[in-house]
């Protein structure tokens, strides 16, 4: 991971964290975040469009769709 950069990037299928390279070649289950962003409590984010989605969204995608802290 490239640090100073600003951002984390996190592979929606695995949870793990992922380089840049890796989250340029995949970016519908690669999701960026803003490091020192916050926590949003918990919710569920799309990996193909960044927003917030329910739930139930998430548990029929879960490949792609991360779960913020």
């Amino acid at each position: 991971m490239a640090k100073g950069s600003g951002k984390n990037y996190r592979s929606a299928g695995s949870g793990q964290f992922v380089t840049p390279a890796e989250a340029k070649s995949k970016p519908s289950t690669t999701v960026s975040e803003t490091r020192g962003g916050g926590s949003t409590g918990g919710t569920h984010r799309s990996a193909k469009t960044g927003q917030f989605v329910t739930d139930s969204y998430a548990a029929k995608h879960p490949k792609t769709t991360i779960k913020d802290s």
